[in-house]
């Protein structure tokens, strides 16, 4: 007996490649989105208390966080904002664009910010804490942080290594291995 064709046509999708959103298979972007946000005074970098923060700037952390992003097949969206809601933004977009994942330094927003921690649990994007400082080694008011209830993991004291850090963790939650 001759076999039958199917009526419809079959398609089979590769995961690595498709991605199923809103009830259809969509192809991933060449690369994938990782947002990173930093909070108020991290514009400041390198300048700001040297003996506390280091003598990087804000640009050396963006292209630290590019060139980890790239070697995960990801891409770093940068942004910093010296205002809560503007950074509430962000995380919003993040979502709208289905950001793979977000990596925030909120600075001092981390220790005051309810309003950051409820968008970041709101949203639902696998998140990374970054501190450039060890703020268990600070002053008492930094010791609790409001945004690390809503993320993953946090990194603090590696100064601005602990973006390469939460990058590479960020990724291996995510389920995306180094490239070679």
């Amino acid at each position: 007996m001759a076999k039958r064709l199917p009526l419809r046509p079959v398609v089979t999708y590769n995961p690595a490649i498709y991605r199923h959103i809103a009830g259809i298979w969509m192809a991933n972007s060449l690369a994938e989105t990782i947002y990173v946000l930093n909070g108020p005074n991290l514009n400041l970098l390198g300048t700001r208390e040297p003996e506390t923060y280091g003598h990087a700037k804000l640009a050396d952390v963006e292209k630290l966080c590019a060139d980890t992003a790239a070697q995960f097949g990801l891409k770093a969206d940068c942004r910093q904002s010296n205002r809560e809601g503007e950074l509430i933004d962000f995380i919003h977009e993040a979502h709208a664009k289905k950001a793979a994942g977000i990596v925030i330094n909120a600075a001092g927003y981390s220790h005051t910010s309810i309003a950051l921690h409820d968008a970041l649990m709101a949203v639902k994007i696998p998140t990374v804490e970054v501190h450039i400082t060890n703020i268990h080694a600070r002053e008492n008011f930094r010791h609790h942080s409001f945004t690390a209830r809503a993320a993953f993991a946090t990194l603090c004291g590696f100064g601005i290594d602990g973006y390469r850090l939460a990058i590479a963790g960020l990724a291996a939650r995510i389920g995306v291995k180094a490239k070679a």
